[in-house]
Formats: C-alpha cells, structure tokens, sequence
C-alpha cells in the first residue's frame, strides 16, 4: 500500500445552493477510498473571475479548500473529483463554456511535495499563486505548506495577491 500523501483540495460553487454543494463535496471526499479528510478551511465568498470567454455576470462564487491525506496517485485523485462534479449535476466543459457558472467546481490544488505537468493535469493548479479565494482558505489549514516550484509558502503567497 502506498504511503499516505497530503493534498489539497478546491472546492466552490456559484449556482444553487452553494453551502450544500461545498458540504456534499466535502461529506463525498469522505466516502472516496484512498481519502481521509483531515481539515476544512471557512468558506470566503467572492466575485467570479472574469475569464477569457467567461460571462462578466456570473454569481459570486463560494469557495473553500479540502486538507486530505490520501494513497491514490495524482492522476487518480483528479479523476475521482471529475467524477463527484459529475455526480453533482456539473458536466465537463470544453472551450469558452469551461468557464461557465458553475454548481460545483473541484481542483486539485497541490499533492505533497510533487509537481505534475501533463495533458489534463497540472498540480501545484496553475492559477494557484493568483487566487486570492484559493489561497485565503488554503492559508487558513496549511499556511506553511511549501508550495513546489515556486518555493513560497502558502502564507507568503497570499501576502502578494489582492482580495480583487
């Protein structure tokens, strides 16, 4: 059996009722096998951010982070979240549309210590450094998680970005 890795894990939502999307995803992380979950950040509540090709006017989005520990592979883990944003009524969009509002949305953020750049994944998530609303609740759980390649900590990268 393989050793247990941390993870994080995002989780939002900007259609319907985004406080049961966001306790689904975490109560339904706790069911994967392979998947303990350790700690759930307070959830921030922010503008959606507008994307190329994504609506200006989407609802704000309500977003928190999963601190997991979990034997399955990157990859793997990927795949389990594609298939409970399935499972939760959220198909996969390509394009333009892959920005849309969103019932519920899950991205692996970081896996231990690894980086991952392949077709589909890429882990720590591109966007992490950026993102107010990811680092915010990351920072909440695991503010001192080296975040690999780019050698900061989650801390240090939330005191560089805006709330914006």
């Amino acid at each position: 059996m393989a050793e247990p890795v941390p993870a994080a894990i995002g989780i939002g939502a900007n259609l319907g009722d985004r406080e049961a999307a966001l306790s689904w995803a975490v109560q339904s992380l706790g069911h994967v096998e392979g998947v303990r979950v350790l700690k759930i950040a307070a959830a921030v509540e922010t503008p959606a951010m507008v994307l190329p090709g994504s609506d200006e006017t989407q609802p704000d989005f309500l977003n928190t982070v999963a601190l997991v520990e979990t034997t399955l592979d990157p990859l793997a883990l990927l795949r389990v979240l594609q298939r409970m944003e399935l499972a939760y009524g959220r198909p996969r969009l390509t394009g333009r549309e892959r920005w849309a509002a969103r019932v519920l949305d899950l991205d692996l953020l970081l896996y231990g210590d690894t980086v991952v750049a392949e077709e589909g994944l890429t882990v720590p998530h591109p966007g992490l450094a950026e993102r107010w609303f990811v680092l915010k609740p990351l920072s909440e759980i695991a503010p001192d998680w080296v975040v690999p390649g780019l050698d900061q900590t989650v801390r240090e990268l939330l005191a560089g970005v805006s709330c914006g």
